[in-house]
């Protein structure tokens, strides 16, 4: 499923493991801001959550990590949104590839 589908879901969930000042300096609307070093000590809180899941950062590193993590502890529709521009493009209905694209 491609993320512009899923962003647009009602019940999805999206998730900034950036950290709270880089949060607090703009992110997505709706976001939850999960820093990736609480990321394990938030596991059973995440599969709590929505799904589908969509971690997100600002270039798509941390949240590569954050989704590769999750999905080894089990949560299965955890995708890497990538950066911050990205989602913003994914949420105007206006999607440029990304390398991370490719890491779903």
């Amino acid at each position: 499923m491609d993320l512009e589908k899923i962003i647009n879901q009602p019940n999805v969930t999206i998730v900034d493991v950036r950290e709270p000042n880089e949060f607090q300096g703009g992110h997505i609307e709706g976001a939850i801001n999960i820093p990736l070093g609480s990321i394990p000590n938030s596991v059973t809180k995440i599969k709590k959550m929505s799904q589908p899941i969509i971690v997100y950062c600002r270039s798509g590193m941390r949240s590569g990590q954050a989704m590769t993590f999750l999905k080894t502890q089990g949560i299965k529709e955890v995708y890497n949104g990538g950066g911050i521009n990205q989602m913003q493009d994914y949420k105007n209905g206006k999607p440029k590839k990304s390398i991370f694209s490719f890491f779903k």
